[in-house]
């Protein structure tokens, strides 16, 4: 059985990161996506535990940390980041899911002391594989949050930025699983700043890249997800692709899967 230790770290702006560390070995960040707190990836973490320190957080807003500035900036995040890799010893290495994996990039690409980045299914738009977001889903966001809208900014995220149709989504509302949806929805345009100006690929900029990465998705997710992996591979010249056979963006419930590669890879 492995330790586990939760602490709250105080970020750059005041704003307080709830930080969980378990396991021994070279420390691991690992940062969810869109609609997720420190909890969506504690599987993952117990299951790296045994070989790597598994470092989980809450990203400002959500579960035990709090959102001092409200400004939805990129910089607030990546000074988070960067407060949860001093703690951990001043270095470390990052996994990132979703529009977690954009955080983790944009981490590298900032200069942070990353020493190796893996990344799934980070959300990216390629040679017309899909239909870029709207410009103004930022814009938009913020303002039904203002309005204390949860239900309505969740749903703009999922339909517009997402593209999930508009059927599933209604779906989805009248699932248990929407209260925790709808708990997150306040930090969506975080999701939405982190990964770009509608979703495109920042190809010259992962281009810069030179830490070993490991770019992975499934083969059963959305095909533009797909499509976005191979580029995004190609793009970092460092980087090694991995398809998971039989996976799709839900794999953090899968963290079996994630497990080989990810211990191979950062141990």
């Amino acid at each position: 059985m492995t330790n586990s230790a939760l602490t709250t770290l105080t970020s750059s702006d005041g704003s307080a990161i709830a930080v969980e560390t378990t396991g021994t070995g070279a420390p691991v960040i690992l940062i969810g996506g869109a609609f997720n707190d420190r909890s969506t990836v504690a599987a993952l973490a117990s299951i790296l535990a045994p070989r790597l320190t598994a470092v989980t957080y809450d990203r400002r807003g959500r579960g035990g940390s709090t959102d001092f500035s409200g400004d939805y900036a990129v910089e607030r995040e990546i000074d988070d980041l960067a407060t949860v890799i001093e703690h951990v010893g001043g270095a470390a290495s990052v996994f990132g899911h979703s529009s977690g994996a954009a955080l983790a990039l944009e981490g590298v690409l900032r200069g942070l002391p990353i020493d190796k980045v893996a990344v799934y299914e980070m959300p990216a738009v390629v040679d017309g594989n899909r239909p870029e977001p709207p410009a103004d889903v930022f814009d938009r966001l913020v303002a039904h949050i203002a309005a204390g809208d949860r239900d309505a900014a969740a749903e703009l995220f999922l339909t517009e930025q997402v593209g999930v149709p508009a059927p599933m989504v209604a779906g989805m509302r009248n699932s248990p699983a929407w209260e925790f949806l709808r708990a997150q929805a306040h930090s969506l345009p975080y999701d939405v700043a982190v990964c770009g100006s509608r979703l495109r690929l920042q190809t010259d900029r992962y281009s810069t890249i030179n830490i070993p990465a490991l770019v992975v998705n499934g083969d059963q997710t959305w095909p533009w997800i797909q499509t976005g992996a191979q580029a995004l591979a190609a793009a970092i010249p460092t980087a090694r692709r991995e398809v998971l056979s039989g996976e799709d963006h839900d794999i953090l419930n899968k963290p079996a899967r994630l497990e080989p590669l990810l211990t191979e890879f950062f141990s």
